[in-house]
């Protein structure tokens, strides 16, 4: 059966007309609960606070839809997340759309509600945006761009001048789980106990801990490059080496499992929904309380600390069998895009 033109998009979509105007109205504003708003060229915010953090990030990944999310859960959660880690509580996120000619309308508008739903339970608006609409083939299908703006929460001071040797290391939890995900469903490999992106808002935990915490020093939730680049930015920003635990690490033994099966170290696969914090020794175990009572934070570990340098600032992780190994930084190896 042949499909109505309406049922996908055409360049007509992002030429200014009636058909962007009927793409922007009715299904784009309509899903995220703004159908009334006013098309302005910016968005006026009311934000009561001197001190704001802001970011942006683009959203490519492939598949679109995976176990545990797809692209808009995606986008809205990233860019939640960097402004969490940040020492901020999000509150208002930008979204643009580059949408290829033919990309089926449905799937817009099923990626759309996951966007609105996500935002919603985060209490983050999205008041501003922009759609394209380009030539099939220019993208793959649909980029999703984001900007965020957060409040500085008050008394948050982050940042790696802050680390300090003794500091505890603490994981949200199991790591690795979005990025063997990806490469499962792209690689079509089925495993016993099925895969699942760990993709989530982290902001109500970080916000949580922050407001009732005062010896954290350093977050970062640990994306491309996983765990294993985050710890190494933190040896070399501040030149203290640090010390982890292999046995401390929580990871899903399926996603262990699905990495060595594929030839991956599993501290190198990107996350979606942790973040990594370096907190005081009087602190930590305040803080991981707090994690493990939120329910994205239930498997969350103490799994090292900052140590001296002999040398040259290093990780290094005590292995299973009591050995000691030095945690790289990923080269780089080509993954599937995870974001």
């Amino acid at each position: 059966m042949k499909s109505n033109q309406h049922d996908r998009i055409l360049l007509a979509h992002g030429g200014g007309g009636q058909l962007s105007e009927s793409l922007i109205r009715n299904t784009i504003l309509a899903r995220l609960g703004n159908g009334d708003a006013e098309l302005n060229d910016s968005a006026r915010l009311e934000l009561e606070s001197g001190s704001l953090c802001f970011t942006t990030d683009s959203y490519v990944v492939k598949p679109l839809f995976f176990n545990g999310g797809d692209i808009g859960k995606l986008a809205v959660c990233g860019t939640i997340n960097d402004l969490a880690v940040a020492g901020s509580r999000p509150a208002a996120l930008s979204l643009s759309l580059i949408i290829e000619t033919g990309f089926e309308i449905k799937l817009l508008e099923k990626i759309l509600d996951s966007i609105s739903r996500e935002a919603k339970q985060s209490s983050v608006s999205i008041v501003t945006g922009d759609t394209k609409t380009v030539e099939a083939g220019a993208v793959d299908r649909i980029f999703i761009n984001t900007a965020g703006i957060g409040v500085r929460i008050a008394g948050a001071d982050l940042g790696f001048n802050k680390i300090e040797v003794g500091d505890k290391i603490i994981v949200s939890g199991t790591i690795g789980d979005h990025g063997m995900t990806i490469i499962s469903q792209r690689k079509d490999i089925k495993f016993q106990s099925q895969l699942k992106s760990d993709c989530a808002s982290l902001s109500d935990l970080t916000c949580s801990i922050l407001e009732n915490i005062n010896g954290v020093k350093f977050m970062r939730d640990p994306t491309r490059g996983g765990l294993a680049a985050t710890l190494n930015e933190i040896a070399r920003e501040t030149g203290h080496s640090l010390e982890i635990c292999q046995t401390d690490i929580p990871v899903n033994p399926t996603v262990q499992t699905a990495a060595d099966m594929l030839g991956f170290d599993v501290l190198n696969i990107a996350n979606e929904g942790k973040f990594v914090a370096v907190v005081s020794p009087q602190s930590a175990k305040k803080c991981l309380s707090i994690c493990c009572e939120h329910n994205i934070g239930k498997e969350a570990s103490i799994i090292g600390e900052i140590v001296e340098t002999r040398d040259a600032a290093v990780v290094e992780i005590k292995t299973e069998i009591g050995g000691r190994r030095i945690v790289q930084m990923p080269y780089g190896r080509e993954l599937p895009r995870i974001c």
